[in-house]
C-alpha cells in the first residue's frame, strides 16, 4: 500500500511504518489478473483447500437454532476452554485449566495479545528465522525490537541452542518461533526443543511463544510442545488454534494456554480490543475438539503426498535448492541461483523480483521470501490439488528456462 503525502501528515507513525502481509498482498495481485480473465494457479496462500468437517459445520447451525447469538464471554465459552485443556492434556500431556486458556479471533489475535502483554518499548524479541511474516510487524506494534536468528538450509532452516544463547542479551523479553514452521514446515524434534530450552533455563527474563498451529499437520510422528518442559512451563505461551489441522480459516478461532498471569492479562488486553470471539464459531470449535482429530490426519496424509509430488517436480527444475519438510504445507526453496539472470531486458535482482515474474509469465502466484525474514527464498504452499501442483510447476519450469 503506497500513502499518499496527506496521508502521511494524517496517519500515525505506527501504521505508516507497518508492513502489508506479503502474502494477502500477493494472494490480492493474484486475483486481479485472475479477475482480466488469466488462468492462475494460486500458490500463495496459507489456506487449507479441503472444507470444514461436517459435523464443525452441522454444530454451528444447530447454535444458531438453538439461539447463541448474543456476546460472549472475554476468554471463551467455559465450554471451549474445558475442550481445550482436554486436548492439551490428551495429544500434548500438558495440564492447563481452562482459566489459562483465552480463546481469541483466530491464533494471529492470541499471539498478538502476548506480544503486547509482555513486551515494553526496546524490549528485544528473538525470532526464529524463517519466520510468519506477522511476528516481525507484530512486535514492531509493540515497539519492541525484532532480533531474527536464521536456521541454516542445511539443517532444514532450524534454529539451533547454540544460535539463540549467542543472540541473547541484557535486553532480551521474548523468542518466538513456530513448529510445524509457516514458512520452512520444519518440526523441531524433543532433543532440538530441550537443547533450547536449557538455554532459556539460565534466563529466566525470557518468556517463549510457542506457535504450534500446524501441530496437526506432521508427517514425521509425535509433536512436542515447549511447554512440556516443567523447567520453564511457567514461561511458555502455547498458541494453537483450528484454522489449519480443521480447515476452519474462515471462521477464526485461535487460543492460548500460558500460565494464570500471562492468560488473565491477555483477557484484560482483548477485553479492549474485540472482546470475546463470535459465538457461532465458539460452537463450531467445540464441537471440532469433541469429535477428535480424524480429520485433521486424513488431511495430512494428502498434505504428505503432495509434499512428496511438489519435491519430485522441483528437483527437476535446474537452480532450486531444496529439503524434505516435515510438516505444514509449504516448501520453501533457495532461488538466488536466479539473481542476476534476464529476459526481455529485465533483471531479476531479488526473490521479488523473481515471484513478480512467475506471476506474469506462468500465471502462478507464490510469495517472496523478503516477508519472511529470508530474501534468498520463495514460499510455495501445496495446499492445492494435484492436478494444479502439476501444472504450476510445469508452468514455472517452462518459464525460469527463459532467464539466461
Amino acid at each position: 500500500m503506497q500513502e499518499t503525502e496527506e496521508a502521511k501528515a494524517v496517519l500515525s507513525d505506527r501504521i505508516l511504518s507497518l508492513a502489508e502481509s506479503q502474502t494477502i498482498a500477493m494472494a490480492k495481485k493474484a486475483r486481479e489478473l485472475a479477475a482480466k480473465g488469466y488462468d492462475v494457479i494460486n500458490l500463495s496462500f496459507g489456506e487449507p483447500d479441503f472444507q470444514t468437517p461436517q459435523y464443525i459445520k452441522d454444530a454451528a447451525k444447530k447454535a444458531i437454532d438453538e439461539g447463541f447469538t448474543f456476546y460472549t464471554p472475554v476468554p471463551g465459552y467455559p465450554e471451549l476452554r474445558q475442550e481445550i485443556a482436554k486436548k492439551f492434556k490428551r495429544d500434548n500431556n500438558l495440564d492447563f485449566a481452562p482459566d489459562q486458556i483465552v480463546v481469541s479471533t483466530g491464533a494471529k489475535q492470541s499471539i498478538a495479545n502476548a506480544v503486547m502483554c509482555l513486551v515494553n518499548p526496546g524490549d528485544e524479541v528473538i525470532i526464529f528465522s524463517p519466520y510468519w511474516v506477522s511476528y516481525e510487524e507484530i512486535v514492531k506494534l509493540a515497539e519492541g525490537v525484532p532480533v531474527p536468528v536464521m536456521g541454516r538450509l542445511e539443517n532444514d532452516y532450524k534454529v539451533t541452542a547454540e544460535q539463540l544463547e549467542k543472540a541473547i542479551t541484557s535486553n532480551t523479553k521474548l523468542v518466538m518461533y513456530s513448529s510445524p514452521s509457516n514458512p520452512t514446515g520444519a518440526v523441531f524434534d524433543e532433543e532440538e526443543l530441550l537443547a533450547i530450552a536449557r538455554v532459556l533455563e539460565k534466563h529466566p527474563q525470557i518468556h517463549i511463544i510457542a506457535d504450534e498451529i500446524y501441530e496437526y499437520i506432521n508427517f514425521g510422528g509425535k509433536h512436542h510442545s515447549m511447554a512440556s518442559f516443567d523447567f520453564i512451563r511457567e514461561r511458555v505461551i502455547t498458541i494453537n488454534g483450528f484454522s489449519k489441522g480443521y480447515a476452519m480459516t474462515g471462521w477464526r478461532v485461535g487460543y492460548m494456554a500460558a500460565s494464570r498471569e500471562i492468560a488473565s492479562a491477555c483477557e484484560k488486553m482483548q477485553s479492549q480490543i474485540t472482546s470475546g470471539t463470535s459465538s457461532i464459531s465458539q460452537k463450531a470449535a467445540t464441537a471440532a475438539l469433541q469429535g477428535g482429530n480424524a480429520s485433521a490426519l486424513e488431511m495430512t496424509e494428502a498434505y504428505r503426498r503432495r509434499r512428496d509430488l511438489v519435491l519430485n517436480l522441483m528437483n527437476d527444475i535446474p537452480g532450486f535448492k531444496t529439503y524434505l519438510p516435515s510438516g505444514a504445507f509449504y516448501i520453501f526453496p533457495d532461488v538466488s541461483e536466479y539473481f542476476g539472470k534476464q529476459y526481455e531486458g529485465k533483471t531479476i535482482e531479488s526473490a521479488l523480483d523473481l515471484s513478480m515474474f512467475i506471476l506474469s509469465d506462468a500465471n502462478v502466484a507464490v510469495v517472496s521470501g523478503e516477508a519472511f525474514g529470508a530474501p534468498q527464498c520463495i514460499r510455495f504452499s501445496f495446499a492445492t490439488s494435484d492436478e494444479k501442483l502439476t501444472e504450476a510447476l510445469r508452468r514455472i519450469k517452462e518459464s525460469l528456462a527463459k532467464l539466461q
